[in-house]
């Protein structure tokens, strides 16, 4: 397995559809679909006793997504993380 494409996420299909028209061959394009890691709902999610520090945990409901960015990142030569310009795409980002 040769490693000759870049990857680049974005947060949503309609994007990774239209890049992939625009970059070509050289590329592979994924969407994340929004969100892949969260607080757990189960318990408080933050550690108080060090400084608030929040515990995520991988959304269930996102394990094939994640399961397919890792195994295409393994192909890959480089990795771009595309997410939108806004504090909500940092945090996607940040979680990849």
């Amino acid at each position: 397995m040769t490693k000759s494409k870049k990857l680049v996420i974005v947060e949503s299909p309609a994007k990774a559809k239209t890049l992939t028209r625009f970059l070509g061959s050289g590329y592979t394009i994924k969407a994340s679909l929004g969100h892949i890691r969260d607080l757990p709902k189960s318990k408080l999610g933050v550690d108080v006793e060090h400084d608030f520090t929040p515990q995520y945990v991988n959304m269930r409901v996102k394990s094939a997504v994640l399961k397919e960015l890792r195994e295409a990142a393994k192909k890959s030569t480089s990795v771009f993380l595309a997410t939108d310009p806004d504090r909500e795409g940092e945090a996607i980002a940040w979680h990849l």
